[in-house]
């Protein structure tokens, strides 16, 4: 199956590789308080970080639709990690870059295009619809690791919060992806399984699915009961709402340094 693919469709893309490569250098700046400006670092390293879990995400379900019957994934340079290759590159990077800098909430974007008549069996469907959030689950429990293992002692604290603040976005994502909303992977999960008259009354609202979530998230009630789920979640990973709320406040490096005030015994 996978034999068709050259060494071209295979390699990793150089635009991937400069990402990723800010986020190295950014991350290194961070640490050090070598950046003249800690915030505008911690937003290059957290915006840097975010694109690669989205090309990551992204790669996820192109990988598993590659092995699930569809060979058509290489020749479309979906296998290389750029984010250029997307179908929607618009929806796929700017947007959830957006979101991230109006409202730090980490909305998922759409896709790769997966020929699914290749691919027989509703199980296999499922499974390249999860393969995407879940690698932001993934994402998410790496960057919170130092937290819940106890491995904070030495980290510089806007290090510290920059991964706090990525955390959040990770979970964030990861929460609406899996939302069983028409034009999101959740929705993908249980498609397979649902009749034909109800996937077919339900099409029409793929197109509006993400703006459809983005619109409600908006409602200040639900706003609440989603955020105090996503801080709940962070909690039992390590990661208190000090971390992320300073994190954020150092994102937004246009509002000037922030004064995190110092903590008290």
């Amino acid at each position: 199956m996978t034999t068709a693919l050259t060494r071209r469709d295979r390699r990793i893309s150089p635009v991937f590789l400069g990402i990723a490569a800010v986020m190295a250098v950014s991350g290194w700046a961070v640490w050090t308080e070598f950046s003249a400006s800690t915030g505008f670092a911690v937003f290059l390293f957290v915006t840097s970080a975010w694109i690669v879990s989205l090309c990551l995400h992204e790669y996820a379900h192109a990988r598993t639709a590659l092995h699930s019957g569809d060979i058509s994934i290489g020749a479309k340079g979906y296998l290389t990690l750029n984010p250029l290759k997307y179908t929607h590159a618009l929806l796929s990077i700017v947007l959830p870059v957006l979101f991230v800098i109006m409202g730090g909430i980490g909305l998922p974007g759409g896709a790769v295009f997966i020929e699914r008549h290749r691919i027989r069996g509703r199980l296999k469907h499922s499974i390249i619809s999860a393969a995407g959030p879940l690698t932001n689950v993934l994402f998410a429990i790496v960057c919170t690791a130092p937290f819940w293992l106890g491995a904070l002692d030495g980290v510089p604290d806007p290090f510290r919060y920059a991964l706090g603040f990525l955390a959040l976005l990770q979970v964030t994502a990861a929460i609406l992806n899996f939302l069983p909303v028409p034009g999101l992977d959740g929705y993908g999960v249980i498609e397979p399984w649902l009749s034909y008259t109800i996937r077919r009354q339900v099409e029409p609202l793929a197109p509006f699915g993400l703006l459809l979530v983005f619109g409600v998230l908006w409602i200040p009630a639900v706003n609440h009961v989603f955020f105090d789920a996503v801080d709940a979640i962070l909690r039992g990973l390590g990661v208190s709402d000090w971390d992320t709320y300073w994190g954020q406040q150092f994102y937004r490096f246009w509002q000037g340094e922030p004064e995190v005030p110092a903590i008290t015994p």
